[in-house]
């Protein structure tokens, strides 16, 4: 899977919610965020217009990724936050995970991090 970005999708209607947490067995926050035709409706998100740009571009390939050849990530370590990301996405059902555990992930969370949260070197924050 690339991250490279393309053309966002500006017809976006997304009813996700994230939920994140910093540690395990940490407390556990919720955020959720509503969009329809790419206009946001309910959010408490620091960003919401942020996260749906960053959904719009990324969101189909991170949620939905297409099957292939096992990845080569670095092994690095970015932290145990993690979260987990449901609803829908254009009609299409979202359950995916997120975490820091390699540099694929990392890849993937900081795509998404108006949505996730920022890490370090990213753009987005909580």
């Amino acid at each position: 899977m690339s991250l490279t970005p393309e053309s966002p999708n500006l017809d976006l209607n997304l009813d996700l919610t994230v939920a994140l947490t910093h540690a395990p067995g940490g407390p556990e926050h919720t955020f959720v965020l509503v969009s329809r035709a790419g206009e946001m409706i309910e959010s408490t998100l620091p960003d919401p217009a942020a996260a749906i740009a960053a959904v719009g571009r990324f969101g189909e390939r991170i949620f939905f990724p297409e099957p292939g050849p096992p990845k080569l990530c670095t092994q690095q370590y970015g932290g145990p936050q993690v979260a987990v990301v449901t609803g829908t996405f254009n009609g299409r059902d979202v359950n995916s995970r997120f975490s820091l555990t390699d540099g694929c992930e990392i890849a993937r969370w900081r795509a998404l991090s108006p949505l996730l949260g920022g890490v370090a070197g990213s753009t987005g924050a909580i």
